[in-house]
């Protein structure tokens, strides 16, 4: 048996009133002390190790501010589409230069993530990191969020365009979106007043009710100054496939279209319009410079104006509501500039007119509205009729659009 002097030192210490005990009974003393010096110093390294790495406890959380905050993004693309990405990180740069966050260390993004399995994994490497709050913004991240929001109540997650988040009813779990509709509107009167053939085209992305909307409001907004118009469809079943995209956009204008819409995530659209002589309305993205010849206008997102609210009110201890929508009075969905080389005469007059409508209040899904109501999962009814009658309103239920009948004078191509 080896004791040594910083150990006998410490038994003496406690058993200076054990002066008659034989050694035994001391070496046994010295054994119970012994275990209860090593497990209190064990104790202290564990508390130690805890505090040091504890990116997220409650006590930490409490003390977040905008110089510590960490923010994570899950994109579907990357800033490279030039579309609806890029739009996303541009309103991410913003909010950080308005609230004073570094974007270097305190925010994080995750390109190009589709599946639930990507999700799923970012959800996790943005955790691990130390997030605070996470963004995902595409439909499809929904459900992955939604659980992760469910295992992770101390973190705050924010999901553009869904519409899980009533029904959940989480406090940490937040739906967000712009009122598109309103800017597709005044875009699709550019398109209407310039076509010369009364054949618009139309490349969209999924046959979903955020794309389906978007694209009714954008020929209704043509139709409402040119009531002539008709406008082919066709979805890609993709988000960004810019070869795609090209095949699809020439074959429209092959049926005729001499105006093309879009909601696909690159400007492959407005190329091929400025390749064959025709016009086009954009997305997300001014590409007057790209496409000169052929750009009328983009409606676009400002995500900033969500951002800035959602970091404020949590750095500040506020909450944020459950489901969040604004539109053009508050500056969250605008048009670029016009290209006063392109436009049809009375473009800029007919549009300013219609925003002075919706400044006032008026729904560009206002009746009377005739087509065919749809009864299923990309099914719609053979039979025309009156979806909404004169003056009747559709109002959103959310902010996640969900109108998904098909108007008169639309066709779908696929």
């Amino acid at each position: 048996m080896t004791i040594d002097a910083g150990e006998m030192a410490l038994v003496y210490l406690h058993c200076e009133c054990y002066k008659n005990v034989t050694l035994d009974k001391l070496h046994k003393r010295w054994l119970e002390m012994r275990k209860v010096f090593y497990s209190a110093i064990l104790l202290l390294a564990g508390v130690f190790f805890m505090s040091a790495c504890g990116g997220n406890n409650d006590d930490e959380r409490q003390e977040v501010t905008f110089e510590n905050v960490r923010l994570a993004f899950i994109h579907p693309g990357n800033i490279y589409d030039r579309g609806y990405t890029y739009r996303q990180h541009d309103g991410t740069l913003a909010m950080a230069a308005a609230l004073g966050i570094d974007p270097e260390t305190q925010i994080r993004n995750f390109w190009t993530r589709l599946s639930p399995d990507e999700v799923t994994t970012s959800i996790e490497e943005a955790i691990a990191w130390g997030a605070d709050m996470i963004f995902a913004t595409s439909f499809g991240h929904g459900p992955p969020m939604l659980e992760a929001a469910r295992n992770n109540p101390d973190i705050m997650f924010h999901h553009a365009t869904g519409n899980l988040a009533v029904d959940a009813n989480l406090p940490n779990f937040h739906n967000y979106f712009g009122n598109m509709s309103q800017a597709r509107y005044m875009s699709g009167i550019a398109a209407g007043l310039r076509t010369e053939t009364n054949v618009l085209g139309f490349v969209a992305a999924h046959p979903n009710s955020e794309v389906i909307t978007g694209l009714t409001a954008f020929f209704l907004g043509a139709q409402s100054v040119n009531p002539d118009v008709r406008m082919y469809v066709q979805f890609m079943g993709v988000w960004n496939n810019p070869t795609l995209e090209s095949q699809i956009a020439q074959a429209l204008i092959d049926q005729g279209a001499d105006v093309l819409g879009q909601h696909a995530d690159s400007p492959a659209t407005q190329l091929v319009a400025q390749e064959n002589g025709v016009w086009s309305v954009g997305y997300n993205n001014c590409v007057i410079a790209e496409a000169p010849d052929a750009t009328l206008v983009a409606p676009m997102f400002v995500w900033e104006i969500y951002l800035n609210e959602a970091v404020r009110n949590f750095v500040e201890g506020r909450g944020n509501p459950t489901d969040f929508i604004r539109g053009w009075n508050e500056g969250m969905v605008v048009l670029s500039d016009f290209n006063t080389n392109t436009i049809a005469p009375g473009t800029v007059e007919a549009v300013v007119t219609a925003e002075a409508q919706i400044r006032a209040g008026r729904n560009v899904f206002t009746g009377p509205i005739y087509g065919y109501r749809n009864i299923g999962p990309q099914a719609w009814s053979d039979t025309p009729e009156q979806l909404l009658a004169p003056g009747e309103e559709w109002i959103e239920p959310m902010s996640a659009p969900s109108w998904a009948h098909r108007v008169s004078g639309i066709i779908f191509l696929n």
